[in-house]
């Protein structure tokens, strides 16, 4: 990967913004690549993990905080077990998302954005997760998501038969708490998610 430094440009902003949020210290990376060699997802990421921190490193945060890469994470951790300096990669990943979504960035995956907001709202509306309401949701979200449809309604079918999957939601009974849990999240949404 090459990198073209324009003049006047401080790298050092960037980085030291990401080391500040997510409290790791990216700069010890040594680019050894074991985080990227442990992910399964980097195979579909536009830039694999030991990337996305090299361009930490010299400031490219237009690259980063626009990625696909930050969004098909999926925060297993396999990256940050295996860092030989310690570094949550799994974390900074965390972070470059909130970063994204402050800043006014649209997620580089929007299917995988769609699905945690489905997720979310399902979460927010009951307490917990109902399946068949949140994949509707989904659905209605994303439409993109429908030429796997048949796939899905024969899983759908055989999580019902097997009683795993419910015609109607079951609500907590502390909605106070999750009320709560959502006020407090929403300092890190932009307006434009409220």
């Amino acid at each position: 990967m090459s990198l073209k430094i324009e003049r006047g440009f401080d790298p050092t902003a960037f980085r030291r913004e990401v080391k500040r949020l997510s409290g790791e210290m990216v700069d010890r990376c040594l680019m050894c690549a074991k985080c990227s060699s442990g992910c399964v997802i980097s195979p579909f990421m536009d830039y694999k993990p030991h990337e996305i921190i090299k361009l930490i490193l010299v400031g490219k945060e237009e690259k980063v905080l626009s990625s696909k890469a930050i969004w098909l994470c999926v925060g297993c951790e396999a990256c940050t077990s295996r860092c030989p300096e310690r570094i949550d990669v799994a974390k900074v990943m965390d972070t470059l998302r909130k970063m994204a979504l402050e800043k006014g960035y649209k997620p580089g995956e929007k299917s995988v954005y769609r699905f945690h907001r489905a997720f979310l709202d399902a979460i927010q509306k009951y307490g917990r997760i109902f399946e068949l309401g949140f994949m509707m949701d989904f659905y209605r979200k994303d439409p993109s998501v429908f030429r796997n449809l048949t796939d899905n309604i024969d899983l759908g079918f055989g999580m019902f038969s097997m009683g795993k999957l419910a015609l109607k939601p079951h609500m907590v009974s502390d909605k106070l708490s999750v009320r709560r849990a959502f006020d407090k999240a929403s300092r890190f949404l932009s307006e434009e998610e409220k």
